[in-house]
């Protein structure tokens, strides 16, 4: 007997769908007008999240579904920190993340415990509100920093570092709240049993990401399956989850774990670029939730203590955080504004909410009032963030230029400058692709001073390129995240690889969104000039067409035939004009031309370097044209010939463009048309 489907066969809608399709929904729509208006993304969507809330419009009644969705979207955000991470950038930030980011977390929990007990609080209470107060948002931040160009600021660098170490301490602080409840026992046995287990547990997935994970990765890469590498990745991602939550650590350590498992191999490009779509859309699901918990009629009844609440934290988080980094003798105007930066409360915060509200804890120990005064503070200084950031860099411009080391002095900058960004790429070719022709490419070049980075699927043609001393970035060139890791945006040239030219168009196109630079594409097969050009092509190689070339070149060297006649009278040895066969000529004819036959225009190749019929002559020519519908090479009205003529008599096609470099025109033969400027696609 079948099985019954979980859906309706017929009417109803699962009360599952309704949830999830508003908050996608609104999420979608947020983002793209918050794109549109420049504003970060994470702030509409929390903006979405209040509006569609059960206590506003009441678009999503019921929250399981949302929670679920937003539950994953913590763990995919903690997995791909964990990634980003990796032991090693640990290692090399240590200085500014321990002295840095611990006194400030330490400062913060203490402030929050004062406060607390100001008002008559317990320290209980007082510990856990110190504990929500103390973090800042990773989300919120490092977007920021990317979409503003100051990642590699001094200060950018140090609200980085105090980061790294509040989400490290918040899988102690998970550890540490059960602790806190009014029903916990043991007392301090119960702490220390509980960190023995989780260093137990982080000491065994060390021992496996060292040992173990990056040969299960490499034999998982070798299939060179993007499809089976994602789902070994969630797997691994999930399962450790799975694996700490049995051991009775939290699914956030055991997502971050399993990130840092992953950071050790080789391929933890190609895994984070994999997650990161997935983390994305989880991620926009989690934000959303937050905006929910907002009730704007609570907000709107008790604004001078939700506004006084989000001033304190603000003042709290802005000192603490300026106090904790001056010591690191960056300077005051850098600390200051870093401070600012990180005013605003975390997405971990709401993580150790709910973990504490479980344990019947909650924020200034006010039961429902303290939750709904800390949820409303921290949408308020979330969606504040941007103007505070932008308010630190007017009233504190960094002195000297950006991310200078003379701004961070004691060797202070030595620390921030290892991390990523510091020292990127420019200027060398990017070779999107592994193949013998991309070796020998890549061995050409270097040899000639040219520096070259690859990227590749193939776990052996990346060992093949490194064995060469090409650095390799492994992942699908088909995403904007291994692309960016190339320095794509930074290239002289884009050189895409593929075997087959569908997919040398995807990658081409998901490369001319980050770059300028001109792109050629080695495509077998007759590749398809329209999708090519639309995808921002510049040159193709077709190894057939190329092989013809060379054939017809050397059987006319071994009878004696010249390969070559150099135009006409009076033309010098570097005068004259060229076809090159590998470029893609795009001419989109102008609609207001007044010329009805624009639409023969279509994407050619140059089918030949010269007139062929004035070499078959013996004759030379003057100017040379390409043929807007074949792409034939004819010499122009003022040579002898007057082939490209006689080329449209021949077929009837009616446009031609020039090959003269500098040349920016086209013509009609048929309606005798000249377009000053035929409309080119973008980057060609």
């Amino acid at each position: 007997m079948p099985m019954p489907l979980p859906l309706a066969a017929a009417g109803g809608v699962p009360d599952y769908l309704s949830a999830t399709a508003a908050v996608v929904l609104a999420a979608a729509v947020v983002g793209y007008l918050s794109a549109r208006v420049r504003v970060l993304p994470i702030v509409g969507f929390l903006l979405a999240g209040v509006v569609i809330g059960p206590s506003q419009l009441g678009l999503v009644p019921t929250g399981e579904a949302v929670d679920a969705a937003a539950e994953f979207g913590v763990i995919l955000l903690l997995f791909t920190i964990g990634i980003e991470f990796s032991l090693e950038r640990l290692a090399r930030v240590w200085r500014w993340i321990v002295l840095g980011g611990g006194t400030q977390v330490l400062l913060a929990t203490a402030a929050g415990v004062g406060v607390v007990a100001m008002i008559g609080g317990d320290w209980r209470a007082g510990l856990f509100t110190g504990f929500l107060v103390a973090l800042s948002s990773t989300a919120i931040v490092l977007k920021l920093l990317a979409d503003t160009g100051r990642t590699g600021t001094t200060r950018g660098r140090l609200a980085l570092s105090t980061l790294i170490f509040q989400d490290l301490a918040v899988v102690a602080m998970v550890l540490v709240v059960p602790l806190l409840g009014a029903d916990a026992s043991g007392g301090a046995g119960s702490l220390l049993r509980a960190l023995a287990v989780a260093i137990g547990v982080i000491g065994l997935v060390l021992v496996v990401a060292r040992r173990v994970m990056p040969p299960v990765l490499e034999r998982v890469a070798a299939l060179c399956s993007p499809e089976v590498f994602l789902l070994a990745v969630i797997a691994i991602c999930f399962g450790t989850a799975y694996l700490t939550a049995l051991a009775g650590v939290s699914v956030s350590l055991g997502a971050f774990l399993a990130g840092l498992v992953v950071s050790e191999s080789r391929h933890s490009t190609h895994a984070f670029a994999e997650v990161l779509p997935l983390q994305i859309i989880f991620s926009a699901v989690f934000f959303v939730s937050v905006g929910m918990l907002l009730d704007v009629g609570f907000l709107l009844r008790n604004l001078p203590l939700v506004l006084g609440a989000a001033v304190g934290v603000l003042v709290i988080k802005t000192l603490t955080t300026t106090a904790a980094l001056l010591p690191l003798r960056v300077g005051w105007r850098d600390a200051l504004a870093a401070g600012l930066l990180l005013g605003q409360v975390g997405e971990f915060s709401f993580v150790l909410l709910t973990v504490g509200e479980g344990v019947g804890l909650s924020p200034l120990g006010r039961g429902e009032e303290g939750s709904q005064v800390f949820v409303a503070t921290t949408v308020l200084l979330m969606v504040a963030t941007p103007a505070l950031a932008a308010l630190g860099e007017r009233m504190l411009p960094e002195r000297g230029p950006r991310g200078d080391a003379r701004s961070s002095p004691g060797g202070a900058a030595a620390d921030g400058a290892a991390t990523p960004g510091a020292a990127e790429r420019s200027d060398h070719v990017v070779l999107l692709g592994w193949g013998p022709d991309s070796v020998e490419l890549a061995r050409d070049l270097r040899a000639r001073g040219t520096e070259v980075v690859m990227t590749t699927l193939n776990p052996g043609g990346a060992g093949d390129a490194e064995a060469l001393g090409v650095p390799v970035v492994r992942g699908d060139a088909m995403r904007a995240h291994v692309l960016q890791e190339a320095s794509v945006e930074a290239a002289r040239l884009v050189v895409v690889a593929e075997d087959d030219h569908e997919k040398a168009a995807q990658v081409a196109s998901v490369a001319r969104r980050l770059t300028t630079a001109p792109i050629v594409v080695r495509a077998h097969g007759g590749p398809d000039l329209k999708t090519l050009a639309e995808a921002g092509v510049d040159h193709v190689v077709d190894p057939e067409a190329v092989g013809r070339q060379r054939l017809h070149r050397t059987v006319l060297d071994r009878i004696g035939v010249p390969q070559v006649v150099r135009p006409g009278p009076g033309a010098g040895p570097d005068q004259g004009s060229w076809a090159d066969t590998t470029r893609l000529v795009d001419y989109r004819w102008p609609a207001d031309s007044g010329c009805p036959h624009g639409p023969s225009s279509r994407p050619v190749l140059p089918r030949s370097e010269g007139c062929v019929e004035c070499q078959r002559g013996g004759h030379g020519w003057v100017h040379l044209r390409i043929c807007l519908e074949c792409g034939h090479v004819g010499c122009c009205d003022s040579s002898p010939g007057r082939h490209a003529r006689a080329h449209h008599h021949e077929t009837g096609h009616p446009l031609l463009t020039s090959a003269e470099p500098g040349d920016e025109w086209g013509y009609c033969f048929l309606d005798g048309t000249t377009v000053s400027r035929p409309e080119r696609r973008p980057g060609g």
